[in-house]
Parts: C-alpha cells; structure tokens; sequence
C-alpha cells in the first residue's frame, strides 16, 4: 500500500498529513516507510530531531524514483510519500509510485487552482493504470465558514472524489511537528489525532 500526498501549492499540509498518517498506521503494528519526496526535506528535518522514528523515513526527491520507492515498499506494509510542491517531475513519478494519491487542498482557490496540475496527471497515470485512486482532502479548514463549506463544490468540479474526513487548522499539528513529535504522542486523544485517525482510516477503504 502506498500513499502519495501531493500538490504543487506548498503549504497545504502535505507533510503534516504525510508523518501523522505514517505515525498512525505504524501505531496499529504495521511496519511503515515514509517517503520524503520533497527537496526542502521537511519529513527528514522533522526525523533528526527524534533519537528514532515509530516508523522508517528516507529521503529520496529525484524524478526517477517510481522504481526505487515501488522497490523498497515491497518490504513493508505502508509506505507513505511526501510530495513536493512545484516539481513537475518528482510528482509525476510519485503517482506512478503510488496506489492512492490524496490531494490536500485548503480553503482557498488557489490551493485548489494548483492541484489542477496534479490531477490531471493522475488522470493520465490513470489511462494506464486503472487501480490508482485518487482523492481530495480537506486540510488546514478554519472551522465552520463559508469557504470551508464552499471548497465541497469547487473540488467537485473537478471530477475527483472528496474524502468525508476533513483536517482543521490546529495549534497541536505545528507544536508537534516543530518539538519532532507525532499529533499522537503529543496529543494522543484530541480532536487533531481523532482527525487523522479517521482520515487515515477513510484512505486505506479506498485503497
């Protein structure tokens, strides 16, 4: 099983979503590679500052690595790739690499805007292989507001499935990420863990 998050806007919490979904598939006793697709290294970044990970994390931001993430992903139940941002060539062979792509778009026209790229990409990947899914995820929405609530239509636009599980904008996913700690060993029962729990949940249904 391997699970791609990507868009070309930065920003939209694609390595929260990456290390908390990483963090809790290896919870549940499954052995996890995380993927560090991203030049600027953030996953890594977040790596160095533990003594050790509750899961494997390597980095590897080349646009030839569909082969050596498929390879290495044979050895282990969930391989889990943080993408980067405006890098064409990396995100392409990402999807290749991967089984479900989830899209993080915010509540704003430009995150969406810049995922358009990205979906047609998966489209193509698509065409000729046909058990790749694909999914937009609501991430960073600041509670209850009209663009929360109006992102649903924008995303429906574009012809791919928006997942039920929705991301907030939280204080705990950036103290956890900036102390080298998972939402689950730094707030292991609030609403931030509950979130990714179900989104995590929600994917694997899909895969």
């Amino acid at each position: 099983m391997i699970i791609s998050f990507l868009n070309q806007k930065g920003g939209v919490g694609k390595t929260t979503l990456s290390i908390n979904v990483a963090a809790w598939l290896a919870s549940q006793g499954r052995k996890v590679l995380l993927v560090d697709a991203d030049k600027q290294g953030s996953a890594t970044t977040w790596a160095s500052l533990r003594d050790e990970t509750p899961f494997q994390v390597i980095s590897m931001a080349r646009e030839n690595l569909a082969k050596d993430v498929m390879r290495l992903a044979a050895d282990f139940a969930a391989t889990v790739i943080d993408g980067p941002p405006h890098a064409e060539g990396i995100a392409r062979a990402c999807i290749i690499a991967s089984d479900f792509v989830a899209l993080p778009i915010e509540p704003s026209g430009l995150s969406t805007w810049a995922s358009d790229l990205t979906v047609r990409q998966v489209q193509e990947a698509q065409a000729y292989k046909e058990t790749l899914k694909c999914g937009f995820v609501v991430s960073r929405k600041i509670g209850n507001t009209v663009l929360g609530r109006e992102i649903r239509t924008m995303a429906a636009d574009a012809g791919i499935q928006l997942l039920d599980a929705e991301v907030e904008q939280r204080v705990a996913y950036a103290e956890s990420l900036t102390m080298g700690k998972t939402i689950f060993e730094w707030s292991p029962t609030g609403t931030a863990a509950k979130e990714i729990m179900t989104l995590t949940d929600e994917i694997i249904r899909h895969v």
